[in-house]
């Protein structure tokens, strides 16, 4: 404790207070300790509450496509750790700046049409740094942000200290209102993402940029939950839906579909030169490792090329999806590789975690406020190619036993 005058802070107390709060709300965060099989996932071993690792299913990856796991990008990395070490040796300005970070940001530059990429050390970093960066640059600017965006955009455009007008999610006729009620002389930015990745719908893309053509706005789309996923070389649902050429700037992550660590922007060059020559985020942070960076080159290129991940990807999600419905589990409609299954409260959520985790082998976790809005708590679910329908069986069996357990609500 510290004296103030006559008052006695109990800093301990106030940590106390804060944890406690979360306790009584049910969304208490517990990390899982397990370890991933190489070259077996979605299979690991989980170390949590018993004596040994136990053998576990993983359902809740984001390592969408088991890139992570892949013969070409362990290969990459392993060689790349032999050629040139462990770490970058310091921000790209001074030491941090290897051949594979060069190479990783033209073919990043490639995936999108792009003149220009730029890594970060996460994709949270690369969202922070660029829209707090631009803010600065675009004096006046108003940035129009969908309510469902990612936290890191969210506080990029807070430390922008640009004006922050918020859309209703996806609703382009809100949009519209708001663009027309702005001043046509002022900077303009519309944030959105193509992919979001809590209910797994889609942004139309094409139908805002045409807003974005009309009253004079800069795009940004964050692709982190489909980059890797969509499109014929897995550029992402701008790609699919050949919209990439309209957008400003486009940002991914490599720690996704791509399986490895990071994120990036791709743009103009101009845009690029202007966020690396001013972001902090970016200035002042050690590069990526260019391990990770050799991994992660080795995915994008294999992607680039392959297919068959993302087609056995979508089928895996069709399939899961089918069959919760059939069970009349509370499937929520989604139109991506997103499997959200409702509960709608953080204690029966965490229960239905616990369970599945100590009795059946299989790890999802529960997904609670302030990720989604309360009363909206949910098990996301993650199915990639390398789950099979004996699993998926296994697992809706597992669900329905419990669903009935606990007395939960059946799909409406």
């Amino acid at each position: 404790m510290e004296r103030r005058g006559a008052e006695v802070v109990d800093y301990s107390q106030v940590f106390k207070d804060a944890i406690e709060r979360l306790h009584e709300e049910g969304r208490y965060r517990v990390f899982i300790d397990i370890l991933r099989n190489k070259g077996a996932f979605p299979n690991a071993r989980c170390f949590a509450g018993h004596n040994g690792p136990k053998p576990i299913t993983v359902w809740c990856s984001n390592d969408y496509l088991a890139m992570g796991q892949h013969p070409s990008v362990i290969a990459a990395m392993e060689e790349a750790l032999h050629d040139v070490g462990a770490g970058s040796g310091g921000t790209r300005n001074i030491g941090g700046n290897t051949h594979y970070h060069i190479d990783l940001e033209h073919e990043l530059a490639d995936l999108h049409g792009k003149e220009g990429a730029l890594l970060f050390t996460s994709g949270y970093v690369s969202n922070e740094a660029t829209l707090s960066t631009l803010g600065k640059l675009l004096p006046g600017c108003i940035i129009f942000s969908d309510e469902l965006n990612h936290a890191s955009m969210i506080a990029g455009i807070r430390h922008s200290g640009c004006e922050k007008q918020v859309w209703r999610h996806n609703d382009l006729a809100h949009l519209e209102e708001l663009l027309a009620a702005a001043d046509p002389e002022t900077p303009k930015l519309i944030a959105f993402e193509s992919v979001y990745s809590m209910d797994g719908d889609v942004a139309p893309l094409h139908a805002i940029c045409d807003l974005a053509d009309k009253y004079g706005a800069l795009t940004y789309l964050d692709e982190v939950h489909a980059v890797g996923m969509y499109g014929p070389r897995g550029g992402g649902i701008s790609d699919r839906d050949e919209a990439a050429p309209r957008i400003t700037i486009i940002e991914g992550t490599l720690g996704k579909a791509f399986g490895v660590m990071g994120g990036y922007i791709a743009a103009d060059q101009m845009i690029i030169d202007c966020i690396r020559s001013y972001a902090p985020g970016f200035i002042f942070t050690t590069s990526l490792s260019p391990v990770l960076v050799a991994g992660a080159l080795a995915s994008v290129r294999h992607l680039k090329a392959s297919s068959a991940e993302r087609e056995g990807q979508q089928a895996s999600a069709a399939l899961l999806k089918r069959l919760m419905a059939e069970a009349d589990l509370p499937v929520m409609a989604s139109e991506s590789h997103i499997v959200p299954l409702m509960v709608g409260c953080p204690v029966k959520a965490k229960k239905i975690s616990d369970i599945l985790l100590a009795e059946y082998g299989v790890y999802v976790q529960p997904i609670n406020f302030p990720t989604v809005p309360r009363g909206t708590e949910r098990l996301r679910f993650t199915p990639g190619p390398a789950h099979n329908e004996a699993m998926m069986r296994e697992l809706v069996a597992a669900l329905v036993e419990i669903w009935g357990r606990l007395e939960l609500r059946a799909a409406a």
